[in-house]
This record gives structure tokens, sequence and C-alpha cells, in this order.
């Protein structure tokens, strides 16, 4: 029978549904359409366990491997029975079993090859250091292995040399484990001296560097090139790697620790023979307030009082006792109130240096002064000089433009800095040279700065600047001294700093005793503001301290200190010049001056435009006053 046109297509009994989703059987050409039951339609409710099969003419569909086989039946209505419930079944559970078994089974095979082959390829490259990563291809994936550096490897072992401050091998070794990201343990026996004789004990000699690996001894730079260039450094390290340090290595700085009594290599600590004395005035001083120039000053005494109670404690002549007291002046335990001499007998008045109210605010006094013998200043300077440039090969940049003022304030040098910047409050500067002079303040001026950035913050405006500059203070050899009584007052020979109306020292002044007659116009090439803009940081050696400010005035204006446009005819040069003219001189001669101090080509191009007569511009670059961080 065939469907005429106008005719629908039957549909099934009202209320059933399509029990498998399949689309509404289509006409089979022929007299009469197949039955219900029959192959070609699907079974409905009243034929259930039938089989839902597509026509003959179709495609059939194909059970999964294992799930939907047909049993063999010899054609019996009972067997046709039988099979299908079991086929039915097998269908009611197909989605499970698919689910659980064979992807299941699937997924564990795949698992299974991906994991060998990534032990395997992982096997083969464990001993090898050379590349970061490495590629394996699997069928229809693709995996990147990320191999750990040596750096990243959780080391049971430790690494550590001994070091010098200044030393160019040590910055080899150090550089080298930086750039391979090895954790290392520094010890610098400028910063630790008492290590030194342990260097000597392991390994006969106090030379450096010294590196360990654990217990086990190295060799120097020499032999860290010859480990290299074998691959028996890489062997070492990953032997070392798993194994636990003993405690018969070398042991890191702890701390607040690790501190010596003979910490500058300038002998024991020795008390001050004076102290006696000092504690028993202190005691026995009728210290008050007292009226002096129509002014009220505080916490002082008479220089006839101070003589009276020597003469009663120490049972001597009034000319002995008028000698301890201005040995004391000398020392700086006391000195008069108007500083306008050092100790005399009578109604002048003085305090103990305690006592001037200037001094707690220093930021190396610590609520009493340090009683201990006065130290050489050189040597107190050298020491210091030691430990800020172990800090700055710790935590500075490779060029030292830039600082980690963060680690440097937790770090075991910094805290040794600050301990041993105690020394300079009784510490007679009076009696260096003028070279010595030179590098004593430029480095404490650019140590101070360091400091002042940890403990007061990094001024913004202008106001916070001149406070930064001018609050900020040691106490050095009894008087107090400020970043820009350093700058402006000893370094440049009491000059009015830029902008300024008043010099840093008045008529009078016992510091004037100490600035630097000659003005060195190179010192503005050693002086670190802590800046974007300003030179780098670095610290200076009397002997050579000209020849280094040369070298640091070179790297300046190489660094773009000077910049030529030929073109244009014009010169910028930095600001620091303009602020400090009086210091270089007028403007064509500062460019004549820094001639010697240009590489070749901008000394071609500058000398080109003095020289061809033509009008030369001089532009003043922007001063960025942001922190050197």
């Amino acid at each position: 029978m065939r469907l005429e046109q106008g005719e629908s297509v039957p549909k099934l009994p009202s209320g059933e549904e399509n029990p498998m989703g399949q689309p509404e059987p289509p006409i089979v050409d022929g007299e009469n359409p197949p039955k219900i039951g029959e192959e070609g339609l699907p079974p409905t409710s009243m034929d259930v366990g039938e089989l839902l099969r597509p026509p003959a003419h179709l495609p059939q569909p194909e059970a999964p491997r294992g799930l939907l086989t047909r049993s063999k039946s010899d054609g019996t209505e009972e067997d046709e029975k039988k099979q299908s419930v079991q086929i039915s079944r097998s269908v009611s559970a197909a989605a499970v079993a698919v689910d659980v078994s064979s992807i299941g089974k699937y997924i564990r095979e795949r698992g299974n090859s991906f994991s060998a082959a990534v032990v395997r390829r992982i096997s083969s490259l464990k001993d090898s250091s050379a590349a970061d990563f490495t590629e394996i291809h699997l069928p229809g994936t693709k995996v990147v292995v990320h191999l750990k550096r040596a750096g990243d490897v959780d080391f049971k072992g430790r690494i550590s040399f001994f070091s010098r401050s200044g030393c160019r091998d040590c910055g080899a070794v150090r550089s080298f484990f930086r750039d391979r990201g090895l954790r290392y343990t520094e010890i610098n026996i400028d910063v630790y001296p008492s290590r030194e004789k342990e260097l000597i004990e392991r390994t006969g000699s106090a030379s450096v560097p010294q590196i360990f690996f654990n217990e086990r001894l190295l060799g120097g730079l020499v032999a860290l090139n010859s480990l290299r260039n074998s691959g028996e450094f890489d062997r070492r390290l990953w032997e070392m790697a798993g194994k636990k340090c003993p405690e018969t290595a070398p042991r890191p700085p702890l701390y607040g620790i690790d501190d010596d009594d003979d910490d500058d290599g300038s002998g024991k600590e020795r008390t001050d023979v004076m102290v006696g004395v000092v504690r028993f005035l202190r005691q026995r001083l009728p210290i008050q307030d007292r009226l002096m120039k129509m002014k009220i000053v505080k916490n002082c005494f008479s220089g006839r009082e101070m003589i009276e109670t020597i003469i009663q404690h120490l049972d001597c002549g009034r000319k002995k006792a008028v000698e301890i007291g201005k040995e004391l002046a000398r020392k700086h335990f006391i000195h008069h109130v108007f500083r306008e001499n050092d100790f005399e007998d009578g109604n002048h008045f003085y305090r103990f240096l305690e006592h001037d109210p200037t001094i707690p605010k220093c930021y190396n006094f610590r609520d009493y002064t340090n009683d201990d013998e006065p130290r050489p200043a050189y040597l107190i300077g050298q020491h210091l000089t030691k430990i800020m440039s172990a800090i700055l090969e710790a935590y500075a940049s490779n060029d030292r433009r830039h600082l980690d003022y963060t680690c440097i304030a937790s770090s075991e040098e910094f805290r040794r800095y600050v301990n041993h910047i105690q020394y300079l409050q009784r510490v007679d500067v009076f009696a260096l040279s003028t070279d010595e002079k030179t590098a004593f303040f430029l480095n404490l001026y650019n140590a101070m700065v360091v400091h002042a950035v940890i403990r007061v913050g990094h001024p913004v405006g202008a106001i916070d600047r001149k406070a930064f500059f001018n609050d900020f203070q040691y106490v050095v050899g009894g008087y107090a001294y400020s970043l820009s009584t350093i700058k402006n007052g000893i370094l440049r020979n009491n000059r009015r700093q830029p902008y300024s109306l008043t010099k840093p020292f008045s008529a009078g002044d016992k510091r004037l005793e100490v600035a630097i007659q000659n003005v060195n116009p190179l010192i503005h090439f050693g002086i670190c503001d802590r800046t974007q803009s300003s030179p780098t940081i670095r610290f200076f050696s009397a002997k050579g301290i000209e020849a280094e400010l040369r070298y640091a005035a070179r790297e300046f204006f190489h660094d773009g200190g000077v910049e030529v446009d030929l073109e244009k005819r014009t010169v910028h040069l930095a600001r620091i010049i303009k602020w400090y003219s009086i210091d270089f001189g007028q403007e064509k001669e500062i460019l004549k001056w820094i001639l010697s101090y240009l590489d070749a080509t901008k000394a071609g191009l500058l000398t080109h435009l003095l020289n061809d007569g033509g009008p030369i511009n001089i532009v003043y670059q922007h001063y960025n006053w942001s922190l050197n961080t």
C-alpha cells in the first residue's frame, strides 16, 4: 500500500513515546506495510523487549565490542524472546558499562603510557642542567616538562665561601652563583674579623675567596673555573644537593650573635682611663639649669665646681685638676655650653656630652656616650667603609645604581654598622690629613644617606628634602653633623647650599677647623644623594682619593651626565653642575674642564663646538628625585 498525496504518516498510539529518540519510521515500498513488531518498525509497549533498529535498507548500528552481541539461537519463538530480553537488558546497562568499564580502561591505558613516557624522558635528563625545559610528544598530546634549575632545588646541603670587601675574585664568585640561581652563604672576614682564624685553619691560608660545599673545600676562583669548564661542578653540586649539611661545615653568621671584641682590627676594646673620674663626676657634680647671657642653660656645672670635686676625689692639687679637666674636654666627655673654650677654671659653664640638647637627637647616640678609649679616626673610617662595601656587594645591583633598602635594614652587616658608628662620638677628626678627611667625610656622607633612608624614609617634597638633609645627624668628635653640614660645611669649605642664605657654620665654630680649605669640584661625583639622578654610590680610600674621584667623574659623564647635540649646538649638562656652579666656575670654563672626563666621541663633538667660534647653548637636564631602589 502506498500513501496517496494528502495522507499522513501513521503515528504511534496516543500516550506512547519514542523510546530511543529515533526518528519516525519511513514508509517502505511494498504492497503491505510492515506490521508492528516486524523488522522495520519500532516496537510499542505491546511488544516490550524487541530491539529497536532502523529499516533494513539503512546502515545498521554496531554495538560496542563486548557489549551488545547476539547469542546464537535455533530460530524458535522462545529463543527469539530470550534473545530479545537479553539484548534489552544489555541496552539498559549500556551507558553505565561504557562509562565505567571501557572509558575507564581507556584512560588507564593512556595514563600508563603517558606516565611511562614522562618518566623515561626525565630519567634521561636528570643529570643534565643545560636546558631549562624539554618537550614530550604523545599521540594527540604535547607535554612540556620544565626542569628545575640548580637554584630551584631544595638543597639539604650548603654552599658557603669566605670573602673580603672590594675583592674582584670574590665578586666573580658571587656573580657566578647569582647567575646560576644558587643560594649561598657569604662570610666576609672584613665584617666578621674573628672568622679569619677559622679560614686559616680550614684552608691553611688567609687568601680569599675560598668556596665550600658543605664541609668540603673546593678552592678559589681558579678551582671554580676549572670545575665549571670540565663539568665537574654540576656533578658535585647534584651530589651535595641531597646531603644534609654537617655541623663541621662553616656555619653561617647569626644575627646579633657573632659580635667580636675586636671588630675593627685595631686592638682589644680598652676602657678609657678617664672613665672612673667621669663616672664619679656624673654622680657628684651639682648639675642644674643656670642663667648665662640672659639665657637658661640646662644641665650644666661650672668649671670651678668640677675642679673642686676632682681635688676632693683624687686628693690632688688644683693644677693637676685643671689638667684633668682639659683632658676630659679633649676627649669630648665635656664641653663648654657655647663651645667658646676647651676648659678653664672659674665661673665658666660646661656640661657632659650627653646633656647637650642636640646630641640625643643624633642617630648614632643611644641614651649614653661610648666610654671606650677613642680610636684613630682613620681606623674607624676604614672599618665603616669595609662594612658598607660588603652591604653594597650583597644588596645593590651590579652597577650599584639601585639598592635594596629593605634587605639592608634587616641584614647582619647593617646591624654591625649601626653598632660601630657609636665609636664616632668621641673620635678625633682634627688629626686627619686633607686626603684622609676627604675620604672620611665622603664615605660617612654616603653611609649616612643609606641609614637615613632606612630610619626616616624617602622624602617627597622640597620641605621634606630639606628636613632630610638638615635633621638627620651623627655626633662625630663631640659635634653634631648633618648631611648638609658634611657636604657644604666640610667638603665645600663652609659654602652655602643652593637656594640658601646662610652658611652651615657660623664664625668661631670649632668645626671650621675640620673644613677642607681647597674645594675639589670632583667631590660632587663621589656624593650619592640616594636619588636616580645622583652619582653611583661608592666608597673611597685616602691614598687613592684623587684618582678614584676622577674615575667617578668619568663614569658619571659617560652614563648621561653630559650630552652633545652638534646640529643644534647644544650641550646638555647634569643639573648638579648648575646648582654648584660656584665650585665648577663659569659655563665656558665648565665645558673646557669636563673635556678630560669625556669619552672620545663626546670629547670630539664638544671640542668642535668650542673651537669653531660659534655660540653654544647649555641646557641643564631634569633632576630625578626618585629613590634609587
